[in-house]
């Protein structure tokens, strides 16, 4: 078991039976990123928030230095290159208010999500929804395009998992149903998977100083 997986569940007790699920969602996005894929995310409310927020943590460094290895350098002044770090490719799909409003006046709110999945989804990509509830209309959208285009669909949600469960590859349902207490362990589990990613890479970058082997 990774140490920060038994950080969590030491201390957030409850989340040792999500353990599994949290491994197979660790196992996904790793995956993903050594091919070269990306992380789509998406939410609505607090869950929002926590797409932008799990945003940020992989598109910079979060416990560790993420320093250009010498491949990343080339065609950059050494100065611009010294201020520049590795990054997973994340898009948070609640990040696009010009096109939402838009889409969402013009078309329908409910396919917001979906129409970005739609346009942004490659083969190889991974679509992150979060729901509290498992049941938000426009994230499960989402969701169904994903399977559709053949990306898989990692869920995270409250106890039930709701629809969005039977849309999942992968499901991390909390042992929570009421919203505040479902976003308790959402955070944690995007963080602890934040930092398993961070150190598996750069444990990978370390062993092999070529980061096109992780590609």
């Amino acid at each position: 078991m990774s140490h920060h997986m038994r950080n969590l569940v030491e201390r957030y007790s409850p989340l040792r039976e999500c353990q599994s699920d949290i491994q197979e969602a660790f196992d996904l996005l790793a995956a993903t990123f050594r091919k070269d894929g990306k992380l789509l995310l998406c939410g609505n409310g607090g869950s929002a928030a926590d797409s932008e927020h799990w945003a940020g943590e992989l598109l910079k460094g979060f416990a560790l230095p993420r320093s250009l290895a010498a491949s990343m350098r080339e065609g950059l002044p050494p100065e611009l290159a010294s201020h520049l770090q590795w990054a997973f490719p994340v898009i948070p799909l609640t990040g696009f208010p010009a096109f939402a409003t838009a889409f969402g006046n013009d078309v329908n709110p409910e396919y917001v999500f979906a129409q970005l999945v739609f346009a942004l989804g490659r083969t190889g990509d991974v679509l992150a929804a979060l729901s509290t509830s498992g049941k938000a209309s426009n994230v499960c959208r989402a969701a169904e395009v994903a399977r559709a285009k053949g990306l898989p669909v990692l869920a995270l949600t409250g106890t039930t998992g709701g629809k969005l469960k039977e849309l999942a590859d992968v499901c991390i349902c909390v042992p929570a149903a009421q919203t505040p207490l479902v976003q308790e362990f959402h955070l944690p589990i995007y963080h602890c998977l934040s930092l398993m990613l961070e150190e598996h890479f750069a444990k990978l970058w370390e062993q092999r100083q070529d980061w096109s082997y992780l590609l």
